[in-house]
């Protein structure tokens, strides 16, 4: 079996974070929210609105049979206006969805991805079956709310977005850091806007999914020193894509989720509050972001919530 080229091995040792919660962690990064992120979350609600960073969940979605499986939700009625006899009109309604677990906006959980036979924290990839993960699923995630930080890097450029596949780099992060005046703090999630909804507002959900500007190999050190509890973009990809190097595919995905056990977030929508963060001059928000706890997926959906 290939190995990651000694480069990035070399890199993954360096931000590994195996063992640094017991032997028995299986949440990773979501560690470090600790009690005083979450005040210093609810601490920068200072004008009480809040803003929705969820994509709709339906059938328009940007899937477009690239991952066979990873179908846009569908909803089918199973109840629709059913009456009670003797109920005084009482009628009621239900329904049931199908979707990928990762086909709108959602974060990864550790067992998404592994490599060299292991995922986070030593957990051998068989812990993953046609049953689901009996490890290391999204349910092991827990309840998701601290502070969160918008990283501009679009508007950093004076851009609506990128053309390209165009690698984030460390320099890039640091740059929309110093337009917020704030420092990231452990326990912290940091969303990286980098404008590419342009082609899924227009309608080209092939482009969107097909070649993504995003995070590069160099921005791995940065989240790790930066002591982040998880990272999300407005991407499908999260790196950029095609990567930096044919011969190691998604590469972030690699490092981040097996050996740093960083939650990563995709597909989340960013744009309505990067506007009014450059009206107000605020970057940083209360964030609420949980996944639906389904036991043993490798993704769970989410519907985060920022609040200023």
């Amino acid at each position: 079996m290939p190995k990651l080229p000694e480069p990035l091995l070399a890199l993954a040792d360096r931000v590994s974070n195996r063992g640094r919660w017991g032997a028995d962690d299986r949440r990773g990064t979501l560690n470090l929210i600790d009690p005083a992120a979450v005040r210093r979350g609810a601490a920068s609600v200072r004008q009480g609105r809040p803003f929705s960073l969820a994509i709709p969940f339906d059938a328009d979605g940007p899937q477009t049979g690239g991952i066979p499986g990873r179908d846009n939700p569908s909803l089918e009625m199973i109840a629709v206006n059913v009456a009670f006899a003797g109920y005084h009109g009482f009628t009621t309604n239900d329904e049931k969805m199908a979707m990928g677990t990762q086909a709108a906006t959602h974060w990864d959980a550790l067992s998404h991805v592994g490599y060299s036979g292991e995922l986070y924290n030593g957990v051998p990839l068989t812990a993953v079956t046609e049953a689901g993960a009996s490890e290391l699923g999204i349910e092991s995630f827990g309840p998701v709310a601290t502070r969160g930080i918008l990283l501009d890097v679009a508007r950093l450029h004076g851009v609506d977005h990128f053309d390209d596949n165009r690698p984030l780099t460390a320099a890039d992060l640091d740059g929309a850091l110093a337009l917020t005046g704030v420092t990231v703090e452990p326990g912290d999630i940091v969303v990286v806007r980098t404008g590419h909804m342009h082609f899924l507002r227009i309608g080209e959900k092939d482009r969107y999914r097909t070649t993504s500007p995003g995070l590069s190999v160099g921005t791995i050190e940065w989240l790790h020193d930066h002591q982040v509890a998880g990272v999300a973009t407005d991407t499908l990809v999260l790196e950029c894509f095609p990567g930096e190097d044919p011969a190691a595919l998604l590469p972030v995905h690699m490092i981040q989720l097996r050996d740093m056990g960083l939650a990563q977030g995709q597909i989340w929508a960013l744009d309505d509050l990067a506007a009014d963060c450059a009206d107000d001059g605020q970057y940083d928000f209360f964030l609420s972001a949980t996944p639906i706890p389904l036991t043993g997926a490798s993704g769970g959906m989410v519907a985060p919530t920022a609040v200023k």
